[in-house]
């Protein structure tokens, strides 16, 4: 189990619609503290000041994808170790393999339930060593 409690969380996604969604689901439900990115490039513009706990990705975003995104995170003083979770429709075991091998902790397979979207998330975050 994670001694640190998880409380702040960048998010990264495209679609508003998603966003939103998140936004209600991990902030009023959850009580986490999120920064929610629409794109890999603000996603790595705002990580360092904010200083997530926890990264969660959408995996097929237009320009930079969730992969890249990470990796470009992955770069940043700061940044080595956060833990990361993409969230993504793309759930075959070869493709959470893959996710896995780019160094996410879990995936999150879409659609969600938005109501059961942050114990979700405090599950993943708690089952780390």
């Amino acid at each position: 189990m994670n001694p640190k409690p998880l409380q702040r969380i960048l998010h990264t996604e495209d679609e508003a619609d998603i966003q939103t969604v998140v936004k209600i689901a991990l902030e009023t439900v959850g009580g986490f503290t999120l920064r929610t990115c629409g794109s890999g490039q603000e996603a790595i513009a705002q990580a360092p000041a904010f200083a997530p706990d926890l990264i969660l990705l959408d995996v097929m975003m237009p320009g930079m994808d969730g992969p890249a995104t990470l990796a470009a995170l992955r770069a940043l003083p700061g940044m080595e170790n956060v833990p990361a979770v993409f969230m993504t429709a793309k759930v075959q075991p070869s493709e959470l393999a893959q996710f896995k091998s780019l160094g996410a902790i879990d995936v999150i397979a879409k659609p969600f339930d938005p109501m059961a979207l942050a114990a979700r998330v405090r599950a993943i975050w708690n089952a780390q060593p």
